[in-house]
């Protein structure tokens, strides 16, 4: 095993992209440490050892092992002394445990690239936002991810697919049909409803919420909501466009097989 905490596996991502490729290389290594390799995991950490630490790599290795003895270290640590708790209380609390401590452990090595290269407010949204795109490790561990899957779809999909069904356009108001009928009660309440969601739908350009008073129109293709002046998209413009789509899907190119 590597010593001080697996020093010689430190990389140094520069860019959201690389951030983010750190983060998903140490969190597959953490997610293998509690499911398929949940039992090797289990015997490294004995209770009679000095304080443990679970560590992920960049390459997708696990590690349990001491802290680094450097003050400050190169690199934010995991939750120290894992071990031992790990016989006095039910395996899967503890590992459920080790899962939310890894969770915001991974969170504070990301962030901490973020502030050493000197991330905007506009990159640090986006490599959270790429980061909330998965499940965390606690929602795997627990089997919550599995139970939200298969749950109903996102406030921010339930919206986007509703508002599509009149325009790909939600205007200034917030209105997204041209025409406004009468309404019964229940119409009411599903509108109220859907206005709760309007305000947890995020930019798929810089991540802000949607706002009521800002022009907001829906790609067609990835059905992902964005800011108008974010895409250069007037809504004069909007009126002649006949299905949408967004920078990010028309620059995709067709991968060879």
């Amino acid at each position: 095993m590597e010593g001080g905490g697996g020093g010689a596996h430190y990389n140094n991502p520069r860019t959201v992209e690389e951030v983010f490729r750190d983060f998903k290389g140490r969190r597959a290594a953490i997610l293998r440490a509690l499911t398929t390799d949940v039992q090797e995991f289990f015997q490294q950490c004995d209770p009679e050892k000095d304080n443990l630490c679970l560590y992920g790599f960049p390459n997708q290795v696990w590690e349990v092992n001491l802290p680094a003895e450097e003050v400050p270290p190169e690199l934010p640590e995991p939750a120290l002394g894992i071990n031992f708790a790990r016989d006095g209380m039910h395996e899967k609390d503890w590992l459920s445990l080790v899962a939310v401590h890894s969770d915001a452990w991974l969170l504070s090595v990301s962030f901490f690239f973020g502030s050493k290269f000197g991330f905007d407010k506009a990159d640090r949204k986006r490599l959270f936002n790429m980061i909330n795109a998965d499940p965390t490790i606690f929602e795997v561990v627990t089997g919550t991810a599995k139970t939200q899957t298969k749950g109903k779809p996102s406030s921010a999909n339930q919206n986007g697919n509703r508002s599509k069904s009149n325009s790909n356009v939600r205007g200034l108001d917030g209105e997204t049909s041209k025409t406004i009928q009468p309404m019964g009660e229940e119409e009411e309440e599903e509108k109220e409803e859907e206005e709760e969601e309007e305000g947890e739908t995020q930019c798929g350009a810089c991540g802000e919420k949607y706002a009521s008073d800002e022009f907001w129109i829906c790609c067609d293709k990835c059905e992902k909501w964005f800011h108008g002046t974010c895409v250069k998209i007037t809504p004069a413009r909007a009126e002649h466009i006949k299905h949408y789509k967004c920078p990010s899907c028309t620059n995709k190119r067709a991968r060879p097989y």
